[in-house]
């Protein structure tokens, strides 16, 4: 295992980005990490440089942008009308940003966190070569038709979802990977003429069923997305846990970063596509595997979320009061208070990497190893999660379940397209209604709210819980005034902490303060 040593090694792998550039060069990333020295450099300048590819402002002189690929990494349709100019950047169909850091800085303005609305992103959109709102440019040659030719209405070019946040998301990545053995050893279990249930951590995820002949039938499984329970002849579901995005499509942290930096930002890593020059914009590596395994590691060791509660005698009681509440009328049944990890290590590649991912098979592994350090460790930025007899408990509220929580086909908190189903399918035409289960945890300062960002307080995030949500939905309208007010003032405890905070559970003066432990939890 990689050890984690804050010190530097005298290792220099990051030159200044000042000190790298020629006079009259504009770069973001003077100096990339050259493949494999992550392992011989001290955690503490590779987090740095992590920091710095997630915050860089990314220019043209250095890859960004894709003249000639779409945001998937595809070809452009047409290819004449490459993405240069005024054609270069556009909110919808990408690339949309020059940062990471751009939409991830909620609440304190620092890399990590979610984003308000105007960083909210386009998805699927990237798809198409270049989206302008032109009702008569719907010809192939510009991208506007979709997988099978049809012409696409402006309101099938894309979905609109909030930013999501990134602090704790290295114990959310651990959580569903655990989750995942647990699920495949009971279908790796799992005799022909049999069935099992599904659960992990003590969540359901539906049963799966094995017919006589061997194969198996996913029909019942539930909460996961359908590339996880697909059953081609002769083989497995997944079972794999999608804990990204809002509805439950990346794997992990370092897909994530893999995607969004060439849909994004137009900066292709070498991993994905590799050393050479896909896009047609002069440069040949963007990104190297060890820069991806920097930026991703420096996603995973963010802080933690906390609580604030105050030291106000009516506070103290409201959020006590709303806490109890919040489990009384069922909004724990999903956003379960706390999951437990077995271990805090995390290592890159992750066991279950889809392809275009560095994978624990490939040849790069092989021959660099496995990277891992401890989530826990108390050098890492703070607050952190501490074990306890061998288990650390992840207070995050959800249970990494993909649910529907609107109130059907005319809600308008349904996405217009499921990019669950196939490109073009009267499924990815029919739209979504299912979402992972909000990581209640940093809720209340990392506004706007709902998958589409468009609320602004959490009462009407609340209230606008529909389908499988309905029943906490009715018993939270069912409550009186003050009941209602106290499971607001408890989601208002759910908090991002300031910078340098050590304590996860603080008063409003960020002092740290005891506080029962959440209702129904040990």
């Amino acid at each position: 295992m990689r050890s984690l040593n804050l010190s530097l090694l005298g290792v220099v792998f990051l030159a200044s980005a000042a000190s790298a550039q020629s006079i009259g060069q504009e770069v973001s990333i003077g100096t990339h990490l050259a493949d494999g020295a992550e392992f011989s450099s001290s955690l503490s300048r590779l987090l740095q440089h992590g920091r710095a590819l997630f915050s860089a402002n990314w220019t043209s002189q250095e890859g960004a942008g894709r003249p000639l690929s779409d945001g998937t990494g595809g070809a452009l349709s047409d290819p004449s009308s490459p993405l240069v100019g005024a054609r270069s950047f556009n909110r919808i169909s990408g690339p949309d940003a020059n940062s990471c850091a751009a939409c991830h800085n909620a609440p304190f303005g620092a890399p990590g966190g979610g984003g308000d609305f105007v960083g909210g992103v386009f998805v699927l959109g990237q798809r198409f070569d270049f989206v302008d709102f032109d009702p008569n440019d719907m010809t192939p040659l510009r991208g506007r038709v979709d997988e099978n030719g049809q012409p696409v209405a402006l309101d099938e070019l894309a979905n609109f979802r909030a930013s999501i946040g990134m602090y704790g998301a290295g114990y959310i990545e651990l959580l569903a990977r655990q989750m995942t053995a647990e699920l495949q050893a009971r279908r790796d279990a799992l005799a022909p003429g049999s069935s099992v249930a599904l659960v992990a951590k003590g969540i359901s995820f539906g049963q799966l069923a094995r017919g006589a002949d061997g194969s198996y039938d996913a029909s019942a499984v539930t909460g996961l997305s359908a590339g996880s329970v697909a059953t081609p002849a002769g083989a497995k579901p997944s079972l794999v846990l999608k804990p990204f995005h809002q509805a439950g499509a990346v794997t992990s942290l370092r897909q994530f970063s893999n995607n969004a930096f060439n849909h994004h930002h137009g900066i292709q890593t070498v991993e994905r596509f590799g050393a050479s020059d896909v896009d047609g914009d002069g440069f040949t590596t963007e990104m190297t595997v060890a820069d991806v395994t920097a930026v991703t590691l420096f996603q995973a060791t963010l802080p933690v979320p906390g609580r604030v509660i105050p030291d106000v005698d009516a506070l103290e009681a409201a959020i006590s009061t709303g806490e109890q509440l919040f489990v009384s009328i069922g909004c724990a049944t999903c956003h379960v208070p706390e999951l437990p990890l077995s271990t805090s290590i995390f290592s890159e590649p992750s066991p279950y990497s889809p392809a275009g991912n560095l994978a624990l098979g490939d040849a790069y592994v092989a021959q660099h190893g496995v990277f891992s350090t401890n989530l826990n460790h108390s050098e890492l930025p703070k607050p952190r999660l501490v074990a306890t007899g061998g288990v650390t408990k992840v207070p995050a509220f959800t249970d990494l379940k993909l649910h529907d929580i609107t109130a059907g086909p005319n809600d308008p908190n349904r996405e217009s397209l499921d990019m669950h189903a196939p490109g073009g399918s009267a499924a990815f035409r029919a739209g979504n209604a299912k979402f992972l289960t909000k990581k209640l945890w940093g809720c209340a300062n990392e506004a706007p709210y709902f998958h589409h960002g468009r609320f602004t307080t959490l009462r009407e995030a609340v209230v606008n819980h529909f389908g499988e949500a309905d029943a906490s939905r009715l018993g939270f309208l069912a409550l009186d005034s003050y009941g209602r007010d106290c499971v607001i003032e408890f989601l208002k405890s759910l908090q991002i902490l300031p910078s340098g905070t050590q304590h996860r559970i603080v008063d409003e003066r960020m002092r740290p303060r005891d506080w029962p432990p959440f209702p129904g939890t040990n």
